[in-house]
C-alpha cells in the first residue's frame, strides 16, 4: 500500500506496562519501523515493549513527554523515514487508524495531520466537563494566535513528512502539542485535522500529563508565552504595552478630574506618578518587541539554515 515510503511510528511511553503491548501489537504491518520511548518508566514498560517487537530508546529518569517525543523524532530522522507517527502509549486511541493520517502526508496535502477528537461533534469522547472546556480553551488559543481554526490542539496521535520533522524546533519538555502547533503554523507548514473516534478515558493507569489540571495549564501557558516571544515577540510585547498603557489611564484620569475639581494636584500626585510610571512600562515593552522581532526574523533564517544542513546529513 505505501511500498514506496519508509514509515515509522513512535509512541512516548511512561508506566504504560498494561497497555503498550496491546499499541504495538493493533501497529498495521505496513509500518517498517516501531519505536517505543521509554521515558524512565519505573514499571516493565521497557521489557514488554521490547517483547512485542518494538525498538525501546530508554530516558534514564523522566523528562517530560516533549523531550520523548523529541528523542522519537531524532531516531526517525536517524533511520530515514519518509512518514513519522507518534501515537500515546496508553491505548486511548486506535493504531489502526494511523493509514487515516499518513495518506494525507504521502499525498502531498499536509506536512503535519493530528487526529482530531472535536472536528466532528459525533466523534467527541466521553470525558470530563473540565476537561473538555480545557482542551476547547486551548484550542481557541492556538487558533486566535495563528490566525487558523484548530479544533484539537492537544492531541497525542499524528503524523509528519520528513520535511517537516527536518524543520521542526521545540524546546518543550513537558509537552510538544501546542508548542508544535505554534512553530508549524509559524513556518507556514500545511496543517490538517483528522477526525477519529478515540477512547475517552485511560483503560489501565491514569494520564501523567493531565492528572494535575492547574499544573498543566501553567506549564503550557509557559510554553506558548516563550514560542511567542521566540516567533511573535511584537504581537506578544504590542498587547503588553497595551495593558499598561490602559493601566496608566485610571491613575492618569483620576488625577486630572481632581485637578479639575480642586486646582491641586495634593494629596493625589501618587496617581501621577503611577500613571507616568506605566506608561513609561508601556513604550519600554513596545521598543523590546521592535527588537526582539528583529532577532526573531534572524532566528527563523537560522532555523531554515539548520533546516538545509540537516537534509545534508
Amino acid at each position: 500500500m505505501f511500498d514506496d515510503q519508509k514509515i515509522g511510528v513512535i509512541i512516548p511511553a511512561f508506566d504504560e506496562e498494561e497497555a503498550i503491548g496491546a499499541v504495538i501489537d493493533a501497529v498495521p504491518p505496513f509500518v517498517d519501523v516501531i519505536a517505543v520511548v521509554d521515558d524512565g518508566s519505573t514499571d516493565r514498560t521497557a521489557e514488554v515493549a521490547r517483547r512485542a517487537g518494538a525498538v525501546v530508546l530508554s530516558h534514564e529518569r523522566n523528562r517530560g513527554l516533549g523531550a520523548a517525543f523529541d528523542t522519537g523524532r531524532r531516531y526517525a530522522l536517524q533511520t530515514g523515514v519518509d512518514v513519522m507517527v507518534n501515537i500515546d502509549g496508553d491505548a486511548q486511541f486506535d493504531p489502526a487508524d494511523i493509514e487515516k493520517l499518513i495518506a494525507p502526508v504521502i499525498s502531498g496535502r499536509a506536512g503535519f495531520v493530528t487526529a482530531s477528537r472535536f472536528k466532528d461533534a459525533a466523534l467527541v469522547p466521553s470525558m470530563s466537563r473540565t476537561k473538555l472546556l480545557g482542551n476547547r480553551l486551548m484550542s481557541w488559543t492556538i487558533s486566535r494566535l495563528t490566525g487558523r481554526r484548530f479544533h484539537d490542539v492537544s492531541c497525542g496521535f499524528r503524523a509528519y513528512s520528513r520535511d517537516t520533522l527536518l524543520r521542526m524546533n521545540l524546546f518543550g519538555d513537558f509537552t510538544y502539542t501546542q508548542e508544535m502547533f505554534l512553530d508549524l503554523a509559524f513556518k507556514n507548514i500545511s496543517i490538517l485535522e483528522v477526525p477519529v473516534a478515540v477512547r475517552g478515558s485511560r483503560e489501565h493507569g491514569s494520564s501523567n500529563i493531565s492528572s494535575n489540571l492547574l499544573r498543566y495549564g501553567w506549564q503550557t501557558m509557559k510554553i506558548i508565552i516563550r514560542t511567542l516571544r521566540d516567533y511573535r515577540p511584537l504581537r506578544l510585547f504590542a498587547g503588553l504595552a497595551a495593558v499598561l498603557f490602559a493601566g496608566s489611564l485610571a491613575p492618569g484620569i483620576f488625577l486630572l478630574v481632581h485637578y479639575l475639581h480642586t486646582g491641586s494636584f495634593s494629596p493625589h500626585k501618587w496617581a501621577g506618578f503611577l500613571s507616568a510610571f506605566l506608561l513609561l512600562l508601556s513604550v519600554l515593552s513596545i521598543v523590546l518587541g521592535f527588537i526582539l522581532d528583529m532577532f526573531a526574523r534572524m532566528r527563523m533564517n537560522q532555523e531554515e539554515i539548520l533546516s538545509i544542513l540537516r537534509r545534508s546529513d
